[in-house]
């Protein structure tokens, strides 16, 4: 004869059960197969985990991805699971695009490149100011020698790798050459990635001039599938589970700009003089390595100075 405690266990198994069977029968399920009049929201509540079906047409900058080709079509579905499963970093991705997009687009156009491009910056740091082990930093994930190489100023001091304007304007020179040598934007894209060297070694060993045709490193070779995916999925994040209002996205710091060509001796006390304090100063200003500035001859910095209501907390 079973204890009360036992009883009531199996009692309460048993009816979980029957629940289940329940629901199963009235929801129609057949295997892991789908039934008509259950919504996708139901569904997504019921299994939680799903696949996506890929457009007929996707294109990256203006140029077709050949989704007839299974390894591109599996490619790209590869990164749109992976990103869409990566929950709370891509919910993050989704929400600081929106305050970063406008920024960036105004540069991407004024350089005529295609606005796709702002979708690499998902790819690249997750649109956050990223340090990677080999010491790529910022938005774009520069090199020290790479950025001194373009003129960046990059030292304990100032680095401008960390601002997002300067940074964006770096890599648009890059595309810009890239584009000139390979004639289309997605090895110009690839290319960022894996470097031109590395990208003209593989044309030559393969002779091939194709992305899509080419077999590249592991990092390189999902680049461009990453870039499309995050593009997909940040410009409707319904469609793969992501419900997020538009109230929730970040918005734009509104600032002004202050011109400095003297040296600082505490950005505690220059902020307070515009009535912030040195944490919102370093936040608009992540470049600004030290608490303080050193003079530079004919060297002119634009501060940026947070606009009324987000300068202090009262």
């Amino acid at each position: 004869m079973l204890n009360p405690f036992r009883k009531t266990i199996l009692t309460a198994f048993v009816l979980f059960s029957s629940i289940i069977i329940i629901l199963s029968i009235g929801l129609g399920f057949k295997g892991f197969g789908t039934s008509p009049g259950i919504s996708n929201h139901i569904l997504d509540t019921i299994y939680g985990i799903k696949s996506f079906k890929l457009p007929e047409s996707v294109t990256f900058a203006g140029e077709k991805m050949p989704l007839d080709n299974f390894v591109t079509r599996e490619s790209l579905e590869r990164e749109i699971l992976i990103s869409a499963y990566r929950h709370s970093s891509t919910i993050l991705i989704i929400k600081r695009a929106n305050r970063y997009f406008p920024v960036i687009e105004k540069i991407l156009k004024k350089n005529n490149i295609p606005d796709d491009f702002k979708y690499m910056v998902a790819a690249e740091s997750e649109y956050s100011n990223m340090i990677s082990p080999a010491g790529a930093t910022g938005f774009w994930q520069i090199m020290p020698e790479t950025g001194k190489e373009e003129g960046m100023e990059i030292n304990t001091v100032v680095d401008e790798r960390y601002d997002v304007e300067k940074s964006t304007r770096f890599a648009c020179e890059y595309f810009l050459k890239s584009y000139e040598k390979y004639g289309n934007w997605t090895l110009s894209a690839a290319s960022y990635d894996g470097g031109r060297a590395g990208v003209d070694e593989q044309i030559e060993i393969q002779n091939q001039h194709n992305y899509y045709n080419l077999l590249l490193n592991e990092e390189t070779a999902r680049y461009i599938f990453r870039v499309v995916a995050y593009k997909m999925i940040i410009s409707n994040p319904l469609n793969y589970g992501f419900y997020i209002s538009k109230e929730e996205l970040y918005p734009e710091i509104k600032y002004f700009e202050v011109k400095v060509d003297t040296a600082v001796t505490s950005f505690a006390h220059f902020a307070e003089k515009f009535g912030t304090n040195y944490k919102m100063l370093k936040l608009l200003n992540p470049w600004l390595r030290k608490p303080y500035l050193t003079q530079k001859p004919n060297k002119e910095y634009l501060i940026k100075i947070p606009s009324e209501g987000t300068r202090n907390i009262e």
